[in-house]
């Protein structure tokens, strides 16, 4: 872990260079941060989102592993679709343990968005499991 990641792992705010990123203290923060750093144009904020071993469900036909597998995932998304992203309301958090579902219904009610995420050793959340779009017929 970077020592500029390392020092915020006991508060809520991570380093990146010279800029301050906020951490999910809830797992419901992750999508409302995703949105927030999507508006931004921040791939790498997004990938910070993620465990170092996550799996991203994007694209849908080649699906993204691992932290930096994701960040340019979420670079090719941002070149492609259009902003701003909206927030959408969460579905009702099922919570196991450290592990949490979290999902939300997409706005233009085509289907869901659906997330595994953990809760880290600080006691901050990051996604494991990442599908962000699963057609209402499916």
């Amino acid at each position: 872990m970077r020592d500029d990641m390392r020092d915020a792992a006991h508060g809520e705010q991570t380093r990146a260079g010279d800029r301050t990123r906020e951490r999910a203290t809830t797992p419901e923060d992750l999508t409302r941060l995703f949105v927030e750093r999507a508006n931004a144009r921040d791939a790498a904020g997004l990938a910070e989102l993620y465990t170092t071993d996550a799996v991203l469900a994007y694209p849908p036909e080649s699906p993204s592993v691992g932290r930096e597998a994701i960040r340019a995932a979420c670079e090719q998304m941002l070149r492609h679709v259009p902003l701003p992203f909206l927030r959408e309301a969460p579905l009702p958090t099922v919570r196991c343990g450290d592990l949490a579902l979290t999902s939300t219904r997409s706005g233009d009610g085509s289907g869901v968005r659906v997330q595994v995420v953990r809760r880290e050793p600080d006691g901050s959340w990051l996604r494991v499991i990442d599908r962000p779009e699963v057609p209402e017929s499916s």
